[in-house]
Parts: C-alpha cells; structure tokens; sequence
C-alpha cells in the first residue's frame, strides 16, 4: 500500500493533515458556537455555517486560476499565513450574549471567516495539484488513484482527532482556567494555529523532495520538463467531462455536510447523552487508534513481505489487543458524549477502511474488472443515498425537533441510541470512499495541463455549491418530521446517480 509511491506525497500528505486537523477542530464545535454565543436560531447558525463551507471550497477555484499563472508552491505558502491570521483572530474572545453585546464578536468573527476562506482557497485545491504532479511521471502513473486514497486518509487522521481535541479543550479550559462556556470555544479555535505551524515547517523541511512539481505547465516546459500537449478538441472533451462530474458531487457534498449541521442537532436533541456498557468504548478516541492500527497489522501479517515483517507486525498486533483488552476492563459503566464527538467516527472510518478499498480495488485490477473512477463516484452516491434511508428508518416514530425541544424540558422527550449514527456514519463513509478520493484523483488524471489549477479549483466549487445547498437541512429542521428530512437527501443522491450513469459512456471516454 505504501511502497512505492514517492516521497513527496507522504511530506504533502503530513503537510495536509496539520492543516486539517486544526480546521476539523475549529468546524467541529462551529454551529455550536453559533448558536450559543450569538443566540442564533438552528436555521440562521445553518445559514452562516453553509456560507463559510461554501466560500472554502469555492475560493480554490480563484487560488487555482491564480496558481496557473504564478505558481502552485508560491499559492500554498500565503494561504497558509493568511489561513494563520484567521484563526488567530477567531481564537481571540470579543464577545457574545453573555456579554450583552454581540457587534464586535460577529465583525471580528467574520473577518476571522473571511481570512480562512481565502487561505484555504489559496491552499487546498493546489497541494492536491502538486499530488497529481507527482503522478504525471510515467514511473509512478498506475499508482495515482491508490496515492489520493493515501492522501485522503491522511486528511482525516487529522479530521479523527478533532472533534476530541475540540471537547477536550475547552473541557479542560472550563475546568482549569475557569473560563465560562462561550469563551471556551476559542481555545477549540486556537488549536489551529498550532496545527498550521507544524504544517508549514513540514512543508519546507521535506520541500526537496516535491519542489519540482510546484510549478505551473508553462514553467515546468519553460524549464525543460516534458508536459502533457492535448490538441483543442481533446482540451474541450476532458473540461466537459469534468464539469459533469462537478455538477453530480455538488448534491453528494450537501448530503454528505450534514455531519456537521443536521446530523449534530439530531445528535444534540435525539441522541441518548449517556452510553453504558461495552458501548462507552466507542467514544474513547485512543481505543478507535487501536481499532484503527489492528487493521492495519492484519494486512501487515497477510500482505506481501518478510517472515520477519509478518513477525514484527504479529508483536504489534498481540499488544494492540492487549491494550484493547486492558481498556475493556477498565472502561467505565457509564459516561456522557456531547454532539461534536460523533464526528469522529467518520475520519475513523476512512482510516481504517482505506487500506480495505485499496485492497479490493487493487484485487479487481489485477482481474481487469476495477471500475472506472466515474462509475465509483455513481456508486458513492447510491451509498449515501442508502445512509440517509438508515437515518429515515430509525427517525420514524420520533418526534419533531419543535416537539423535542418542548417535552424536554417536561422530561417527556424520546431518545434513540447512538448506534443509530454511528451506522449511519459507517454507510456515509463506504460512500465518501468511493466518491471523494476518486474524484479528486479522476481531476488531476483528466485536467488539461494549462488549466490544473483551474479545474482542480472546479471540484471544490461544486463542493462549495454544495455546501451551499447544505443550508437546506437547517432550515427543513424544525416542524417536519424526521423521516422526511433524511428523504429529501435520499431523493437527491439517487437522483445525482442516476444521471451520473446515464453520462458513463461521455465521461469514461474522456479518461481514455
């Protein structure tokens, strides 16, 4: 799984995962924030929740234009300082509702936002180009869509840790510093300056061994490189190809982004907040590692290699279950979860199941039967569209969030288990598997060499469009009843893969 790739995609990759890390941390306790220093209602924190999402990934789109012309490496750089000077300011308390006053904490928050924004569109959609760089070298060419599966793991390994750091820090900050619960929030916020340092030092200490992929197709020609020439119609093909793959994701995205809004008012106003038993396992962030690590020593112990790599990884894999073992005993009977720490089941799940995919692509390759990357993007959408039925099914019977909200406070609200979210998460995730990392890998694969930066830029404005459109769920949650919620992301997912399979043929051609 990881031999034979080059070194400068694991250096991108780390760079990649500070950055994500500080910005999983920050979105994991955002809305919540929303709503409890300003007072929002659940529609207008959505509101202002999707706006930020859509400008993240819709500014890739200028930061990629802007690479094209001056370079990839150059645009990294800036959005990682100006990335740094958001989350500075958004960590620095001004205010709230507990304060009577909220003008100066909503200016100061959206400069905060504003600054991330541009920095993570300067950022984000150019390191993946240089990733696809790495790739255009015959050496490595067969190798690209298993690297973005490496490289979209490595995203969430940071996004995993998150949503913990973001509860345990401002748990610790309330209870040692005694600062009130608002207040906390910004030292959630402050973790990613600290994560942003580290990438940037990751980023120049290992930069030898990808420096030469931070250029745009006229430098790298300009100084003797051999780049990729597409004659017009072959240049028109493969744009439209792409765009049709950009207007399908956008509906995954605003399904998918529901983790963050929907999924964690349902999570906040539905879920059972106490878990007992064998149960409280799942929420300690330490035992999902381990999980996440014995996957990894099985395929060690069965892969290809050495007695004594197989031995090696055997060690490994006997103290891992111990460590399970020593945990399961000591765990405790009962403990309390918040909202935010269901997010981490999502990056666990990429994690652990990368190596799963890979495998099975891999086996299927070998046989001559792997789907191509467009048809794996049809089939993700047909997951989530499944994921959300898990979510319809188990929400029949509940009571409205306007309901919920009331009988709460009589004592008389109904409460599901978290098992409910944790499967949906599963089933979410099988899907983003097949969708995201392919997608992404599909772009660099079929992007004219002239318009990388522009194109990559393309796919994370059909991500911002849908996490535009991810609005729709807060302002759906209120007096409809939960089953029907989760159907409209139903009915959108399965539409999006039915139009996607009746484009197959266009947009596997375009891959030839």
């Amino acid at each position: 799984m990881f031999k034979n790739q080059p070194k400068g995609l694991f250096a991108l990759a780390l760079a990649n995962t500070g950055e994500r890390f500080g910005y999983y941390t920050m979105l994991a306790v955002f809305a919540l924030f929303l709503r409890a220093n300003f007072g929002l209602s659940a529609s207008a924190a959505g509101a202002i929740y999707s706006t930020f999402l859509a400008f993240v990934y819709f500014l890739p789109l200028i930061g990629g234009i802007v690479a094209d012309k001056i370079g990839y490496g150059k645009c990294v750089t800036i959005g990682i300082i100006i990335m740094f000077l958001g989350y500075v300011l958004l960590a620095i308390p001004m205010g709230g509702v507990e304060y009577g006053s909220t003008a100066v904490a909503m200016a100061g928050m959206i400069g905060a936002l504003v600054l991330i924004s541009f920095g993570t569109g300067l950022f984000k959609g150019n390191l993946q180009v240089m990733v696809g760089n790495l790739y255009d070298d015959p050496q490595y060419a067969d190798r690209r869509d298993a690297a973005f599966s490496l490289f979209y793991m490595a995203i969430n390994i940071g996004a995993m840790f998150a949503p913990t750091a973001a509860v345990k820090i401002m748990d610790w900050a309330q209870s040692s510093l005694g600062v009130s619960v608002n207040d906390s929030y910004h030292f959630a916020f402050a973790v990613a300056c600290a994560s942003l340092i580290l990438s940037i030092a990751i980023y120049y200490a290992c930069r030898p061994w990808f420096k030469h992929v931070e250029n745009t197709a006229k430098q790298a020609a300009a100084s003797g490189q051999k780049v990729e020439e597409l004659t017009p119609e072959q240049t028109k093909k493969r744009i439209v190809a792409l765009c049709l793959v950009f207007a399908v994701v956008l509906f995954f995205w605003m399904a998918f982004h529901q983790n963050g809004l929907t999924l964690t008012y349902f999570a906040n106003e539905f879920v059972n907040p106490v878990v007992t038993g064998v149960q409280t396992m799942a929420f300690d962030i330490i035992n999902l590692v381990l999980v996440a690590i014995l996957v990894y020593v099985l395929f060690g112990i069965f892969g290809e290699g050495t007695k004594k790599a197989k031995m090696i990884w055997s060690c490994v894999g006997i103290a891992v279950l111990g460590a399970l073992a020593y945990k399961y005993i000591s765990h405790p009977a009962e403990i309390g979860i918040s909202a935010p720490i269901f997010q981490q089941f999502n990056p666990f799940y990429v994690v652990a199941l990368t190596p799963v995919s890979m495998a099975i692509f891999g086996a299927l390759a070998k046989k001559g039967k792997e789907p191509s990357a467009p048809r794996k993007i049809a089939y993700g959408m047909l997951v989530a569209a499944a994921a959300y039925a898990v979510m319809a099914f188990c929400s029949i019977g509940l009571l409205t969030p306007a309901e919920q909200e009331l009988a709460r406070v009589t004592g008389d609200g109904t409460f599901v288990n978290s098992n409910v979210l944790i499967l949906t998460y599963l089933v979410l995730t099988f899907g983003e598997l097949l969708l995201s990392p392919m997608g992404i890998s599909f772009v660099s694969k079929v992007a004219p060499p002239q318009y990388k930066g522009m194109m990559m830029g393309g796919w994370f404005v059909a991500t911002a469009l849908g996490n535009f459109l991810v609005s729709v769920g807060g302002f759906l949650w209120g007096s409809l009843p939960l089953w029907l919620v989760w159907s409209v992301f139903i009915g959108v997912c399965l539409i999006a893969a039915i139009f996607m399979f009746a484009m197959m043929g266009k947009l596997e051609d375009a891959t030839k």
